[in-house]
């Protein structure tokens, strides 16, 4: 399998998954977000990894922004993802679009060796 795939399916798995685990909870309380930081930070451990994934999609963000082989329109979707699902759909994504970029470079530089 390419790493290029990799990216795309770990990219759906890290959308899906957070996305569903979630879903039953907006049904019920709606896009309370006091509700969600209430219950996120109810103790220590969920505390411990509310911040976590929240210094992660900062790190992430600053990546996306500074990456120079990625296009705009790439950093805007995987920035899109990660405040939408999270670091989880973001990163895969970014990743994704920068293995592709490299990709086309080492088929670039194949192309100009012969």
């Amino acid at each position: 399998m390419r790493l290029r795939s990799l990216y795309l399916w770990l990219f759906v798995l890290g959308t899906v998954v957070p996305c569903a685990w979630l879903a039953p909870w907006l049904g019920q309380h709606g896009l309370d977000l006091p509700g969600l930081a209430r219950e996120l930070f109810a103790n220590r451990v969920g505390g411990f990894f509310g911040l976590d994934v929240i210094l992660s999609a900062v790190t992430l963000l600053v990546l996306v922004v500074t990456e120079v082989g990625v296009t705009r329109s790439q950093r805007v979707l995987a920035a899109l993802a990660t405040f939408a699902a999270g670091v989880s759909s973001g990163l895969p994504l970014f990743l994704y679009f920068r293995q592709a970029a490299l990709d086309g470079r080492k088929a670039q530089r194949a192309g100009e060796a012969l």
